[in-house]
């Protein structure tokens, strides 16, 4: 029977980040980078099970060449520190889940062998000592995080050198004790700036030389982290924006700068980017803005926090919109500047009703 391969990314820190960190943020976090490591399977390795912290994949009798398996691992690695680092640079939420993410680590065990597959639910998945002890392999005594541990067996099976170095790799030996079997193998430890990571658009930061066209302001008898929740997680967005049909948006992500969302309203799509400008040292800021408005060339509304305690906080909504036709601008002098401001006024009153009432049913 031909060799199979067996592939395993691990995301290093998951346990400490879920359970020391905001539970909804730091699962879209993780559930991002797993996506990401997905979409990096430039070398079509079957998914026999997402883990938790990990993906287990398989190559059914097939070993890909030393080479085409280096590339595999360094493509995974490239993807998901790139990926990190657009989490960094553009931000938004400042809970603790959202800021510790960047400190994640990646580590990946590849091993081979003859493999068994059982049935469970109509679903073909490998089983036997093979895949027991790759996943033992992940319980090594490597003093670091982010790793890639090749097995001995492997190496072998790909004429992988003992002591492979490159810009990325500089392997050296292991070996471990499993249930009394020792197991060999070689290691190199991956540093994330040995890596062309991917570039990404930054978030957009926008000046403007004037007052806003609208501002209102509100006490919030809540947390300013919990407001900000509120906010910037579209999927409460209906409790408080009145008048709007539906809104789309990824369930799946934590919202940073550059995201987008789409209020449907009669039938009418307007797409949102979330964007941010400056504000005063201690102050949190979400904004967003939409080309796609009627009779404004853009439109960006901007919600300011700022906290006043441990429990409460202070917001202030400013709306600032750009129009160079006369005639638009005088459609807003007359009808559109009433209603946005009429619009405005009933979000915020909205959003602290809404607030008010979640904070009143988390404390029964």
């Amino acid at each position: 029977m031909a060799k199979s391969l067996l592939f395993i990314p691990d995301i290093s820190g998951f346990t400490r980040f879920v359970q020391t960190t905001e539970s909804e943020h730091s699962q879209h976090v993780i559930a991002e980078l797993l996506e990401v490591l997905i979409a990096a399977n430039i070398q079509e390795l079957s998914l026999a099970e997402i883990e938790g912290d990990a993906l287990f994949f398989y190559k059914e009798g097939v070993i890909p060449s030393q080479e085409r398996l280096l590339a595999q691992i360094e493509t995974m690695y490239t993807a998901f520190y790139s990926h990190l680092k657009l989490l960094e640079k553009n931000r938004i939420c400042p809970c603790y889940a959202c800021a510790s993410a960047p400190n994640l680590q990646l580590k990946i065990v590849a091993h081979c062998g003859e493999l068994q597959f059982i049935e469970v639910q109509r679903s073909r998945k490998p089983f036997g000592s093979e895949v027991i002890e790759t996943h033992r392999l992940l319980k090594n005594s490597i003093d670091s995080d982010h790793y890639v541990l090749i097995s001995k067996e492997l190496a072998r099976t790909i004429e992988l050198p003992i002591y492979y170095y490159s810009k990325v790799f500089r392997f050296k030996e292991g070996k471990d004790v499993y249930d009394g079997k020792e197991v060999e193998y070689i290691f190199s430890i991956v540093r994330s700036e040995t890596l062309d990571l991917n570039t990404f658009p930054r978030g957009k930061k926008v000046h403007f030389d004037s007052l806003p066209q609208l501002g209102f302001e509100r006490q919030f008898p809540i947390p300013a982290p919990v407001l900000m929740e509120y906010i910037t997680n579209y999927a409460y967005r209906h409790h408080w924006v009145k008048g709007v049909d539906k809104f789309e948006y990824s369930e799946h992500e934590v919202t940073r700068l550059g995201t987008q969302h789409v209020c449907v309203i009669n039938g009418k799509y307007l797409n949102f980017t979330a964007v941010t400008k400056d504000v005063d040292p201690g102050q949190w800021v979400y904004g967003e803005m939409t080309d796609s408005a009627p009779v404004v060339d853009q439109l960006y509304n901007f919600y300011i926090i700022t906290p006043v305690s441990e429990t409460s906080c202070r917001l202030r909504m400013d709306a600032y919109w750009t129009v160079t036709s006369p005639l638009k601008k005088m459609l807003i002098a007359m009808f559109v500047r009433r209603i946005l401001k009429k619009n405005t006024k009933a979000a915020l009153e909205g959003l602290l009703q809404f607030a008010v009432k979640k904070s009143r049913t988390a404390a029964d």
